[in-house]
């Protein structure tokens, strides 16, 4: 299986520009416009639209002795216009290095921080009430902040037990948002009711280029309810890099300032209208600002995104 570092050093599809330093991939960002932000429906408030995501690769960095790739992770995100970054207590040492290392810089403060409560429920036990209320403190302590900017019931985990200890914490000025998760198709069925019926100011979920399955009624359904989205995996893990091995970004992705595949895919994501946010995951700085280009610039139209799915779908699969 292929992975992200190896497919930028192995292919030419990432583009000319990858060769060049961190600060050189978004020399040219003003003259492509302004930093892309959108509001979060319930508040009006607007973030960036790219963050970051701490699963995966970072979670890896998190356990191990060296974690400077990820302060200076942390760097390139506030540095080129991000702020939002998503983290878990499942993910890991995650939360409590992200914490530390964004305290160690100054950064705390200009984070808007997103995490997630999952104490999963044992067998058909409901999840355990006190265990869920400590997690939230752990997170608070963890983050150094009294105030989390939002926090989502993990993977639809114990909604009944886990959403009012996250709306109460909201009612006290603990929580400023909160929401639900989930990257399962299979859980997709549970969660359109809990959108219908809760007031919930975000879903996270899996979204890309081919994964497109919450096009059809969850996207929709969050337009219509205002919620705001937060999209994981938008390169499918590793799968996307694995479809595109050997081949370059088309020449036409000009058209909405994609230079690399990464934008190619992250703009794909953000190009719906229901999207507020995509969160991909890295632990190289490198990534994460050619992530944040994805910021900048045009994004494509309902005919460039049909274009830009038959494309990849005429690609072998992985």
């Amino acid at each position: 299986m292929i992975t992200r570092r190896e497919y930028l050093k192995l292919s030419l599809a990432a583009g000319a520009a990858l060769t060049l330093g961190p600060a050189a991939l978004l020399a040219d960002a003003p003259s492509r416009g302004s930093l892309i932000t959108r509001a979060i429906p319930s508040s009006g408030e607007k973030i960036p639209v790219v963050g970051l995501g701490s699963s995966a690769t970072f979670a890896q960095v998190a356990r191990s002795e060296d974690v400077s790739a990820l302060r200076e992770v942390f760097s390139a995100l506030i540095e080129h216009g991000g702020a939002v970054f998503d983290t878990a207590p499942s993910y890991g040492a995650s939360e409590a290095v992200s914490g530390r290392l964004a305290k160690e810089l100054g950064l705390t403060d200009r984070i808007f921080w997103a995490t997630k409560v999952n104490v999963v429920p044992r067998g058909g036990d409901s999840a355990d009430v006190a265990a869920a209320r400590a997690q939230l403190q752990t997170s608070y302590e963890r983050i150094g902040k009294d105030k989390i900017d939002l926090n989502q019931v993990h993977n639809l985990a114990d909604i009944p037990t886990q959403l009012p200890i996250l709306k109460e914490a909201k009612e006290a000025g603990h929580v400023r948002y909160v929401g639900v998760t989930t990257t399962s198709a299979q859980q997709y069925e549970r969660l359109i009711p809990i959108m219908q019926r809760e007031p919930l100011d975000f879903i996270g979920i899996d979204y890309a280029i081919d994964n497109r399955n919450i096009e059809e009624r969850i996207l929709p359904l969050a337009q219509e309810r205002g919620i705001a989205v937060m999209v994981y995996m938008p390169f499918g893990r590793t799968r996307l890099w694995q479809r595109v091995r050997g081949h370059e970004v088309p020449a036409w992705a000009a058209e909405f300032d994609a230079r690399s595949w990464g934008q190619f895919f992250i703009k794909f994501a953000l190009s719906h209208p229901a999207v507020t946010v995509v969160t991909p995951a890295t632990s190289q700085a490198r990534h994460m600002v050619d992530n944040m280009g994805a910021a900048y610039g045009r994004l494509p139209d309902a005919a460039m995104r049909a274009r830009m799915v038959a494309h990849i779908d005429a690609l072998p699969s992985a």
